[in-house]
Order: structure tokens, then sequence, then C-alpha cells
């Protein structure tokens, strides 16, 4: 007799996840900014685990599949200490993957800052901490516990900002870490986007393995738990079931039509950009507004204006220089960034340049 299906279902996920990372390795794609493992050793893979259901689902899995494939694996925690005893409950999960046989396994503390909101901040705080124990264990990969339900909220978060197709796109399976160290563009997996919540859950239960449900989920100060808790189940009651799942869909195909726009954008700017740096007005002119806006947001933000602080609003009185010339002044965008046009070129530098 086979595993219950939620067992079943999460490791195949895992095992597709674990076979993407030996293709990897195979093709000769770099680890973590460190040296070398020796030739012989297995490559290492971790799990980023919070101790609530997801990502014990997610540890458990590894466990399983990882020793069937040659991997190697580990776990971390990190305790963002914005709890009481915060400390203690990172030391049982660390104590819980040790007991699923994953090693090494470390729990890190890290200070959230303030930059950007609580959520972002923590965000923030916990990626460059599990980037550092990538680096520090030489992992081939980080394994993430987001589910095809923290995809859908993502979308939604996305749609009700108005922060276009690349938004929309939510997580990616794939992607890369923070500290920009060389190859860390495929760090980060995450191989339950198309489980839901209510499998891992229940993966969790028939297996025995204990949770921790983090009161901030519930929180409604927080904008996701809201979503969570109050938005989704409005839409899935007037729209009828299936929303998650529709949401979920949107973000794949939002992601496939954003990248095949980044790839027109990396061309059309490479044929734009003079040998001064400045993009040429005829070049940009006649390209399709989506392809030309994100050549400009690439440009201001070459230039020195923060990605975060960088607005629909400012990209877009920026592409009227180009295509509404009226001779307006200079706009200044975020980060002291000096947008004007001068002659037939469009030049993007520092205002006190």
């Amino acid at each position: 007799m086979g595993p219950h299906p939620a067992v079943a279902a999460i490791r195949l996920a895992v095992r597709r996840a674990l076979q993407d990372v030996l293709a990897d390795v195979l093709a000769g794609a770099p680890r973590a900014a460190a040296p070398a493992a020796p030739a012989e050793q297995p490559p290492l893979v971790l799990v980023a685990c919070s101790g609530g259901a997801d990502s014990m689902a997610l540890a458990s899995a590894l466990a399983f599949e990882a020793p069937r494939l040659g991997v190697r694996a580990g776990g971390v925690t990190v305790d963002h200490g914005l709890q009481a005893g915060s400390d203690l409950r990172a030391h049982e999960v660390a104590e819980r993957l040790a007991a699923l046989g994953l090693a090494p396994v470390e729990a890190v503390t890290v200070r959230v800052g303030r930059a950007g909101g609580p959520e972002a901040a923590a965000r923030s705080a916990r990626y460059a901490a599990l980037d550092a124990a990538a680096e520090r264990h030489r992992a081939q990969a980080v394994l993430l516990g987001h589910t095809r339900d923290d995809q859908a909220e993502t979308v939604l978060l996305g749609l009700a900002r108005g922060s276009g197709t690349r938004s929309l796109s939510g997580m990616a399976a794939v992607s890369g870490g923070l500290s920009g160290a060389c190859g860390t563009d495929r760090r980060y997996r995450r191989p339950f986007l198309a489980v839901d919540r209510q499998t891992t859950r229940k993966a969790c239960l028939v297996q025995a393995l204990p949770v921790w449900d983090d009161p901030h989920n519930a929180d409604p100060s927080f904008t996701r738990s809201r979503v969570r808790h109050e938005a989704l189940p409005v839409l899935e009651k007037a729209l009828g079931r299936g929303v998650v799942e529709a949401l979920a869909r949107t973000a794949q195909l939002s992601r496939d039509d954003a990248d095949a726009l980044d790839a027109w954008a990396t061309q059309a700017q490479r044929a734009a950009t003079r040998p001064d740096g400045t993009l040429e007005i005829a070049a940009l002119h006649d390209l399709p507004p989506a392809v030309r806006r994100r050549v400009l947001r690439r440009a201001a933000i070459a230039a020195g204006a923060p990605a975060g602080s960088l607005f629909a609003r400012h990209i877009e009185e920026t592409d009227r220089l180009i295509t509404a010339w009226r001779g307006q002044r200079p706009l200044n965008l975020p980060g002291r960034v000096e947008a004007r046009r001068q002659g037939g070129r469009l030049v993007l530098q520092q205002a006190n340049q």
C-alpha cells in the first residue's frame, strides 16, 4: 500500500524539484559563491522551515526524497525575534528537522528593520539570512514552502496595487538569491506552487508531524493576512470555487508574457543605447509602450533610481519625453536621478552631475 495521496503529492513535487537541481549540477551550473565542495561530495539542498504546515511538509518530503536521488539535505529556520519565545520555537523547529534526518541544521537569528513596512522588512531579513546560510554551507539550492494559495494571494495583491504584468506573475518556481553572488540566479526553488495549502496540512497530519501556526498569519494588521482570511473567501463566495486556481494560473500566464517582454526590452535597450550611455529617441519612439517603458525603467535604475521607489507615474512621465515632447523641463526621479531630452537623445543621470 502506497503513501497517503497528500504525502504522495508533496513527495512528487519535491522529487521533481530535486531532479531539476541535479540537472543544473550536470549542466555545470555553479554553486553558491564559496569554494567548491569536493567533486565526490553530493550536492546539498537546504529547506527553509518556519515550523508551519507548508514548510514542515516540505522538510519531510525532502528528507524522504533526497537520499533516493543521491542528494544531501539540510535545513534552516529563521528567528525574526518578533514574538515572545521565538528563540525557543526556532530551537524546537531545528530539533524537528534534525529528527527527520536533515543535516546540517541551524537556527539563525536576524534583526528586522523597518524599511518598506513590517512584512517587507521581515522578508528582506529572512532572505538575507537564507542567502548567507546557503553560501556558508555551499548549498546548491534552498527549497521554500510557498503553496498555490500563497501564489493566489500574491497575484491578488499585485492586482490591487496595479503593479503590472511582472507583479501579476507572482512568485517564480525558480529564482535567485539577493546577495548578487555568482551562481545564485537559481538558488530558490518553490516545489509547492501547484500544491494547495490543504494538501500540505493533510500531509503533516497523516505523518504526525507537529505544526506551529504563526499568529501573524491571522493578524488583520498584516495585508496578506487580510487577503487570506477576508478578501479571498469573499471572492470564492461571490464567484464560486476555483478562484485560487484561476489566480495561480494567471500567475503563470503573466510570467510567460512578462518574460517575453523583458527579452524584447533587453534587445531594444541594446539597440537604443549610445556609446555615452544615453538613449536614442528614434530607436525608442515606435516601440510598443510595454517594451519602451521597460527600457526606461531599467535605464532609470541603472542611473541610480531605487527600484522600490520608482513607480508607474515616474515611468509614464519619462515616456512622455519621447512620445509627447512639448519642450518639457527635466524630470526629477527618485534617487536624485534627472531625466531630460537633449536633442535626439534621452539622458538619465544623477542630478548633481
